[in-house]
């Protein structure tokens, strides 16, 4: 993100006084606010100890054990405390750290749960309640008087502690162990267990809890409530979420990755219900309550060795579908309705192929008899890997039976072949703790590609990955990022730290480490060592040196690999660094040189030099010809045959297939002979490597690395490329939304106009013969499909003619004949294109679909809404905006009418007018959240001081939720609003700060470029761009 300015913003005397009045009054606000989060917080689970017997639990299966992996901050003896509280508790202590001292190993848990759930009775669910009980089994390793276990926000009737058990002899004890108090550190979420005598070490023990608690409804986490309406009528289902640290808040446990144990579940449920855990079925009986009401008590087999995340269960009452794969059954949860509509068939049939996919690529069969996935209608984590119970949002699992966009099927693949990856890494080889999550994610990330090319054969890998998971990262990631891909375990202090680690870090650029080391070390060297790394700490836990240590044995155990240094030195370099360097080549000298990649490089005075280097790989390409690889290990260093001579027909190009993960500049001479290459015969470089000298020259340009003239020279070859993924990657840099939001205005138009369409014609030919022809000749490739996509709409926004007359084309076929549907691709440019260019009269046509929308059919109702915000008619867009906000809200459609009205060019102004005219009803309508989104609605159209007292006077009070969730990044803002000459008053007002930020954004204008209607391309890149280079200059100021 770029850096901001000096706090405060200049507005004049009028605006000030009156922003101050409401800020005070928003302060009082905050204050109440304050005093009432306050209560909330200091309400407190029940601390009484009522002592029971209950069952006690059995040994777990074969009696085996494991001791704990060493790394934990706390010392392996009890502490001595000093201090204490009024009541008499510590005030230190174990209890006080984020990790669990290593007094206590669990082996087993045997547990109960009866959430009280009935299916006739769902108008009361907000007060669901469950009730439980467990009995772990613990080995004792440090004589202690004092048992630290998690729990939060659960309230307790029972707490017992049992032992020593007699090993060998099931449920023999010799006695119980007094429980003199029991007490709750909340911000380490502990129960501590203060008990009347000392636990032997090497012996074991059994804690006997019986607890209650709440099922959550709107948020998934924990035990969470799903209501959803299938056949017509309201339902409700029970399901778990216990990745990262919710465990705790459904049963007392060591809640941990490393401390895995093994689990015997009993679910109590409602007999209309059907009830799933990790494990098949073992039994069924039957329990009446004190009220005399029939409960159904399943039990299933005991689970292998695993962590306390991986427990899951479901209580619904769903259909399924079942198929076996090599012997084991597959089956699939899911609503009646989409059982019976075949939503789940794809699923089904591609999860059994990918389970055998990975056991034959590992070597490794997977490890649970079954696998049940369920779709749950609302879960905010879209899937979870839980082992043999995985579960989904819908979104990420159905499709239509007949649903051709490539595109969703893909996702919907990728989605499956993660969390079956997970099986293999997270659920038999667990991280030792959340700092390596990449261990898990990355990994499972990886082998998305491998998966998806397996289903997609068309489609290439390199380019796969490119899109899916490189690009992105490399957007977002930078060395003033402080986040890695591994840190170290001593930084977290909080539990709440932990959820951060689940981020664009440990997935995509955890895959991106891994792609790098399988580059170097060979497919056949990478998947070995991984094979040693999984048949080794298979039901265990692993660090990332261990990874790194297996793929060392493999290295020394042959001879045609050499490293110019150890594999654990290489890649500590990358995943304990935030960022990834620039390597820059002089091909007049063969000097290679990295630095760090900082966003606004030469503009940001504050950067601090930046000592450390990484190991880089670098694979590459010599005149057509790919060369050894080299490692550059240090700052700078000279690679002789990397010189290139005067003839044209000398070039190179860095980083070979882009599987290193950083970004390659050259100096002038490298960029002039690859845009003389590409202008000759572009087909010599690869298309991935094509792909990346325009993503990073247009990526260096935007940071002040190169000039914006290097990057765009290598745009003067299209007219030659017919390869669409790299027209994709051109367009998406040259024309983002913001050039189309601001260049309609200004003069630079015409000239990207001119410079376009000289080039697009070929392409534009291409994709225009596969629309009317054959567009299902690309349903294997979804990347291509995204690409026409692009290629259209900006063929259509330059102006095209033919472009223009084919979604006017598609549009009235369509109108004659609705079961002709326009092709998928290019479905939402032809609607938006058709109501633009018509009339009254194809804009009626689309409405006559939208007010007929049903539940069913949403998806194609929010395609619908933004093509119907696309007329170029005032009265049309605010009719449309009118009826949708109070005349008959579809309850289907969560779209933001308002914000897609003001999308568009005539649009915004018409948005901000009904939008100040009719807030309140706006407000009631899409709540809360649509604050994000339309207040840039207003700033786009506000030049005046009058303007801006009219929308503060309609925004404060609603703007206090804007404000709770950005004031640090509204904070410290400094906008210059003098339309009117006067010098302006300063103030803090943070809301005053967010509308006329968005006017910033949108309505300084840049210079308009010569008049010159014979002006050459270098003079087009210069003005056009330049311009583009000064408005993004001014962005910086405010942009998040």
């Amino acid at each position: 993100m770029s850096p901001p300015c000096g706090s405060g913003i200049y507005v004049s005397r009028g605006v000030a006084l009156l922003s101050a009045g409401l800020t005070v009054a928003l302060l009082l606000a905050l204050v109440a606010l304050a005093a009432l989060y306050g209560n909330c917080a200091g309400v407190q689970p029940s601390e009484q100890h009522i002592p029971g017997v209950t069952d006690t639990a059995s040994t777990p299966p074969g009696g085996q054990e494991q001791a704990r992996p060493t790394g934990t901050p706390e010392a392996a003896h009890e502490p001595v405390v000093a201090t204490t509280s009024q009541d008499g508790r510590p005030l230190s202590g174990p209890w006080n750290h984020s990790r669990l001292p290593p007094w206590l190993v669990p082996l087993h848990y045997d547990l109960e749960l009866w959430p009280r759930l009935w299916p006739n009775n769902l108008s009361y669910t907000e007060s669901v309640t469950f009730t439980g009980r467990v009995n772990i089994t613990v080995r004792c390793t440090v004589a202690t008087s004092r048992l630290l276990l998690h729990s939060f926000f659960l309230t307790y009737k029972q707490a017992e502690v049992w032992g020593p058990l007699t090993l060998g002899t099931r449920n023999a004890t010799v006695g119980r162990v007094p429980v003199d108090n029991v007490w709750f550190a909340q911000d380490t979420q502990y129960m501590v267990l203060d008990l009347g005598q000392v636990l032997q070490p090497g012996s074991r023990y059994e804690l006997h809890l019986g607890f209650s608690g709440q099922v959550l409804q709107y948020i998934s986490e924990g035990l969470f409530l799903d209501l959803y309406t299938d056949q017509g009528q309201l339902r409700g289902l029970i399901a778990s979420q216990m990745e990262a640290t919710f465990a705790r808040t459904v049963f007392p446990c060591f809640d941990e990755p490393a401390l895995k144990a093994t689990f015997n579940i009993t679910i109590i449920h409602h007999p209309g219900y059907t009830a799933l855990s990790n494990m098949p079925q073992l039994g069924q009986s039957e329990r009446i309550d004190v009220n005399g009401s029939r409960w159904m008590v399943t039990t299933f087999y005991t689970t292998p060795r695993m962590p306390t995340y991986l427990v899951a269960l479901a209580i619904c009452d769903f259909d399924h579908v079942s198929r076996t794969e090599r012997g084991k059954e597959i089956r699939i949860w899911a609503r009646k309705d989409a059982i019976a509509n075949g939503n789940v068939d794809f699923a089904m049939n591609a999860t059994g192929p990918i389970f055998s996919f990975l056991e034959d690529l590992f070597n490794i069969s997977y490890s649970l008899p079954k696998t049940d996935i369920i779709a749950l209608p609302h879960f905010d984590n879209r899937a979870m890997e839980n082992w043999g119970l995985l579960t989904f949002d819908e979104s990420s699992l159905l499709l239509e039976p007949d649903e051709e966009l490539t595109e969703k099927r893909a996702r919907v693949l990728a989605v499956i072949a993660h969390e079956v990856g997970h099986q293999w890494f997270g659920n038999l080889v667990t991280m030792s703790w959340w700092n390596n999550v990449w261990l898990n994610e990355g990994l499972a990330s990886y082998f998305e590609l491998g998966i998806i090319n397996y289903f997609y054969p068309k489609l290439q890998r390199n380019e796969i990955f490119f899109f899916n998971f490189l690009h992105g990262v490399l957007r977002e990631d930078h060395s003033q990022e402080s986040r890695t891909v591994s840190t170290n375990v001593e930084n977290f202090t909080e539990t709440n730290e932990i959820k951060e680690l689940f981020n664009i870090y440990t997935y995509h650029k955890g895959a991106c480490m891994a792609r790098m080391l399988c580059s170097f070390l060979s497919q056949n060297l990478f998947i070995s060592a991984l094979q040693s790394y999984l048949d080794t700490f298979s039901y265990s836990n692993a660090e990332q040196g261990d990874l790194w240590r297996h793929f060392q044995m493999a290295i020394d155990e042959q001879n045609i690999i050499h490293l110019p240094t150890t594999v654990k030195s290489i890649m500590d370099s990358w995943t304990y660094q935030g960022g990834f360097p620039v390597i820059t080549l002089n091909v007049s000298t063969g000097v290679v040189k990295q630095e760090p990649f900082y966003l606004e490089k030469t503009k940001n005075p504050t950067l601090v030099s930046h000592n450390n280097t990484w190991i880089v790989p670098i694979f590459w390409m010599k005149n057509g010809t790919t060369q050894p690889l080299v490692w550059l290990d240090r700052s700078s260093m000279v690679f002789p045959e990397m010189q290139l001579s005067d003839s044209d027909s000398d070039w190179l190009t860095l980083n070979f297939n882009m599987t290193g993960y950083y970004r390659v500049n050259y100096d002038e001479l490298g960029w002039k002979k690859l845009n003389q290459q590409l202008e000759k015969d572009p087909k010599a470089i690869p298309v991935i490597n094509r792909l990346q000298l325009l993503n990073d020259a247009f990526v260096l340009s935007e940071n002040n690395y190169i000039e914006i003239e290097t990057a765009l020279d290598l745009t003067k070859y299209l007219a030659e490329e017919d390869e669409i993924l790299v027209w994709f990657e051109v367009l998406v840099n040259l024309i983002n939304r913001d050039v189309i939001s601001d260049v309609n205005n200004y003069a630079i138009y015409p000239l990207l106009k001119k410079y376009l369409l000289k080039r697009i014609n070929s392409i534009w030919n291409t994709c225009s013969t596969l629309i009317r022809k054959n567009v299902a000749a690309l349903q294997d490739n979804y990347l291509a499909l995204l690409s026409v996509e692009k290629v259209f709409e900006t063929a259509c926004w330059l102006g095209l003619e033919d472009c223009l007359q084919l979604s006017k084309e598609l549009f009235r076929k369509w109108m004659a004949d609705p079961e002709t549907a326009i092709p998928h691709p290019i479905q939402r440019v032809a609607l938006c294109n058709g109501i633009a260019l018509g009339s009254v009269k194809e804009w009626d046509f689309l409405f006559s679909f939208y007010v007929n929308i049903t539940k069913k059919e949403e998806e194609r109702g929010s395609r619908l809404i933004p093509a119907m915000c696309c007329s170029k008619e005032p009265w049309i867009l605010n009719r449309f905006m009118a009826y949708v906000v109070t005349v008959n809200p579809n309850p289907f459609n969560k779209t933001n009418v308002i914000e897609a009205v003001a999308a568009s060019e005539v649009g915004q102004y018409v948005a901000k007018d009904f939008l100040l005219n009719n807030w309140a009803t706006v407000w009631e309508r899409y709540g809360p959240e649509s604050v994000d989104a339309l207040v840039w609605v207003i700033g786009r159209t506000v030049s005046t001081d009058l303007q801006v007292m009219e929308c503060l006077q309609h925004w404060l009070l609603p703007g206090c939720y804007f404000l709770r969730r950005h004031h640090k990044r509204m904070n410290g803002c400094r906008i210059y609003n003098k339309p009117s000459g006067s010098e302006g008053d300063e103030s803090s007002a943070w809301m005053l700060c967010a509308v006329t930020c968005g006017w910033m954004l949108f309505r300084q204008s840049p210079p308009p470029p010569r008049e010159n209607s014979d002006v050459k391309d270098s003079s087009t890149f210069r003005l056009i761009f330049r311009a583009q280079e000064n408005l993004q200059m001014k962005r910086t100021d405010c942009q998040a």
